[in-house]
Formats: C-alpha cells, structure tokens, sequence
C-alpha cells in the first residue's frame, strides 16, 4: 500500500477529497496516481504535503538507513 493511501486512509479523507483538493478531474485521476499507474508532479506532491501536513520526504520517500561494513 501506498504511504499517501495510508495516510488517505488514516485521516479518513476519502479519493474524491484527494482528488478535489488537488485540482484533478476525477476520482479515477487521483486513484491512476495513488496506486502509482500514474506520477504525482511536483506541485501535486506539495499539495499532498499540505494536506498531511508533513514535509514531502517523508511522504514520498523510504526512510531506510543502510549498514556499510567496512573492514
């Protein structure tokens, strides 16, 4: 599942709000997007980021931290 259709989800925003929100055409917009058939641009992302309220990295980036073994 997606970081953003979690947060979609846990904030109990439903798809048409999404896609409202941000200025797209349809429910069917925003879900091509969400389920990661389509690209979010730039200025959507941000607009995804105000919405969460969360900065973009954290949203639409991993957050892993890898070990490098050196001998």
């Amino acid at each position: 599942m997606s970081k953003v259709r979690e947060l979609r989800q846990k904030y109990g925003y439903t798809q048409d709000y999404m896609a409202e929100r941000m200025g797209l055409r349809s429910k069917n917009a925003y879900s091509l997007k969400e389920r990661g058939e389509r690209k979010f641009s730039l200025d959507e992302a941000n607009i995804i980021s105000l919405i969460f309220e969360l900065p973009i990295e954290q949203i639409f980036f991993e957050n892993e931290v890898t070990k490098k073994i050196t001998k």
